[in-house]
């Protein structure tokens, strides 16, 4: 790397930390950041940076490490479950507007290659926006989410595809209807090949790696996989994307892949940032302005067919129709992985530059209001099918109650995470009712095979909380962090009943004023608590007597934590470390034929991990922390504790026992 290339990529750097920083102001997605820089520094702008072909070899492997992020989370298991939403309604979602996009393509272009080319991008949808939008709505476990998440794991999956037939176009002399088979044929041996590769050889190698305790080399060894995965590919003739995402595939059913993940996250995060800008800089401005009515023609069609279809196909699967409608609208525009199918065509020539500018525009155009669109989503299909959303909140409400029947002086629990989850266990220990209300419906179905009372419901409606038994409950509890929806439920908790207790959970004293004026009898906040608890601990080793303390910690909460209330921030970071994995429950079903059933859980290989068995339920019966002469039966339910790694390992051992002790 010569001097130039060096200054030029610290330029473009330097000028997406500026964007970047501007941008989040107005909530805008980093990605649009990268690309506003990219269009102002091509030669078809200020010409800052010349059209390097080493710039854009560098920031290819910003795709490499996404496309292994997502063969990271390609798991057999999930797609099984979820198969009728990713294989079903995603596979059509893809396919038919791929044949829509594609067919007004041909008509123009009579060009089936390119036609083709340009079906698949459009059908493809951006996941970083969506899953971000969607995660700061705390809308990404609700039942459009939910929807929109399955539809976009196909999406990822059908990049695949496109990756392989790309280079094969460019080889063919003439264009076929006929598609040539040998290209897949060779991915599909080359795959066999390399999971077989995964499976005997770097499975126990990363096992043995990870025993070093050795965090430099385990990473390395890694970057080492995934990057011999993408060269090998590559060699073959096709895509180095393709080689990366098969090696995030063979490290997907490890106990490794959270810390992978992890370590793997920062190298992706900058040179997927470089290749957004070298997208950025295919932008010719000077020939936009004469297609410019095509340009707004294609962002038009392309975010209108999209709402219309995925809304259409998700009724038809069986969402009501507000759920399909906000699904389609969060799903109407262009990915990032279109950016990466468009660079390469153009590589190969497939599409001509002209048709290249148009879609290229279309897309950045329509991610540029999509965070308006994801945030409006509610509100507008609230409005135009509010019949829908009253009949599918009766029947959640019909549930809950059906559920909720025979409760009486109960705990309700709103939101049902480590905090709601926590709670729940003492209330049992005391042998009280309770019930929780969440919206995570896969956290929901490992509580209820575990045998807890937890049913999907938002509390903000009223219905809702009539349904789960408010009339006659003891308490209200509310542990969702979200401020706004905390003081929701008050509200809705206060036109029941002005006597229930309500106790909300809060991340620090900033909100405690506003959540006792909507109507909370106790706030508790999470960042003073911790301090009374680790000061109680404090006074203890300093001898100070136990009821001068029990006194201290009364006057302080009866205080409401008034001279606990302010500190000194300093250059305190704001962000959650994202380095951070913490312990967590699981529940796994020992289903006909796992490897567990007839042993005792004395006899499991826990590998020296920290991993709890808190529960057992058999026969619907739930016992909690079952001893170690407990004979394992089928279709039993254990319940877990451990990080999220040993869980994964754990899950491998009892069901199939793959992976076998390093001596």
């Amino acid at each position: 790397m010569n001097n130039v290339i060096f200054e030029e990529i610290i330029l473009l750097l330097t000028l997406a930390v500026v964007a970047i920083a501007l941008l989040k102001r107005f909530r805008i997605a980093p990605i649009l950041a990268y690309l506003l820089v990219g269009i102002l520094v091509s030669p078809n702008a200020l010409g800052l940076i010349s059209d390097n072909q080493d710039v854009r070899f560098i920031a290819e492997f910003g795709v490499v490490f996404l496309m292994f992020t997502v063969g990271l989370e390609f798991s057999l298991d999930r797609l099984i479950t979820l198969r009728k939403e990713v294989l079903g309604l995603g596979g059509a979602q893809v396919i038919l507007t791929a044949l829509l996009a594609g067919t007004i393509d041909w008509y123009f272009s009579r060009n089936i290659q390119e036609a083709i080319v340009v079906g698949g991008i459009i059908a493809l949808s951006s996941t970083a926006i969506v899953i971000k939008q969607l995660s700061e709505q705390l809308e990404l476990n609700s039942r459009h989410g939910h929807l929109a998440v399955s539809i976009l794991i196909f999406q990822d999956l059908a990049v695949i595809p496109l990756l392989i037939i790309i280079p094969t176009f460019a080889a063919q002399e003439s264009v076929h209807l006929t598609p040539d088979l040998w290209p897949f044929l060779k991915s599909g041996i080359i795959l066999l090949i390399m999971l077989a590769i995964g499976h005997w050889i770097l499975r126990p190698l990363l096992r043995v790696i990870a025993h070093s305790r050795s965090a430099e080399l385990f990473t390395l060894s890694v970057l080492l996989i995934a990057l011999s995965a993408a060269w090998a590919t590559h060699e073959a003739g096709l895509s180095l994307a393709l080689g990366s995402f098969i090696a995030g595939m063979m490290l997907s059913e490890t106990e490794y892949r959270h810390q992978i993940e992890v370590d793997i996250r920062p190298f992706q995060d900058i040179l997927l940032g470089l290749f957004f800008i070298t997208v950025g800089m295919l932008l010719n401005i000077n020939s936009l302005l004469s297609q410019l009515h095509w340009i707004i023609l294609v962002t038009v069609l392309l975010l209108t067919l999209k709402t219309i279809i995925t809304s259409l196909l998700c009724y038809l699967f069986g969402a009501p129709a507000g759920v399909s409608f906000r699904t389609g609208l969060v799903l109407s525009q262009g990915g990032e992985f279109g950016f990466a199918i468009l660079t390469l065509a153009a590589t190969y020539q497939v599409i001509p530059p002209q048709t290249m500018q148009i879609v290229l525009s279309a897309i950045i155009l329509s991610m540029m209001v999509t965070p308006w669109l994801i945030n409006n989503n509610g509100r507008w299909a609230k409005s135009l099918f509010h019949t829908s959303y009253l009949s599918n909140r009766e029947n959640i409400a019909r549930q809950i109650a059906q559920s909720a029947q025979g409760l009486s002086e109960h705990i309700i629990i709103c939101g049902y995470g480590r905090i709601g989850q926590n709670i729940s266990r003492f209330i049992e220990e005391e042998t009280q009712q309770s019930i929780a209300l969440d919206l995570d419906s896969k956290r929901i179905q490992e509580a209820q095979d575990a045998g807890e009372l937890v049913v999907y419901g938002d509390p903000t409606h009223g219905e809702i909380l009539k349904a789960a038994g408010i009339l006659k409950a003891k308490v209200l509890v509310i542990t969702i962090k979200d401020t706004a929806t905390a003081k929701k439920i008050i509200e809705k908790a206060r036109t029941f009943r002005n006597d229930i207790p309500v106790l909300v959970r809060t991340l620090d004293e900033t909100e405690m004023d506003d959540l006792y004026e909507s109507g909370a009898t106790d706030v508790i906040p999470e960042s003073l608590e911790s301090s009374i608890i680790m000061a109680s601990h404090l006074l203890i080793h300093l001898d100070v007597p136990l009821n001068a303390i029990t006194r201290d910690i009364a006057h302080a909460r009866k205080d409401r934590y008034q001279f606990l209330r302010g500190y000194y921030p300093g250059e305190e970071a704001t962000h959650v470390q994202s380095g951070h994995i913490s312990e967590h429950m699981h529940t796994i079903v020992l289903y006909p034929g796992a490897r567990a059933i007839g042993m005792k859980i004395g006899e499991l290989n826990l590998d020296g991990r920290n991993i709890v068995f808190t529960a057992l339920r058999r026969g619907g019966i739930r016992g909690k922390e079952p001893t170690p002469d407990v004979v394992l039966k089928e279709n039993d339910v254990l319940v877990m504790y451990a990080k999220p790694e040993d869980l994964e390992y754990m899950r491998v051992e009892l069901l199939t026992g793959h992976y076998p002790p390093v001596s």
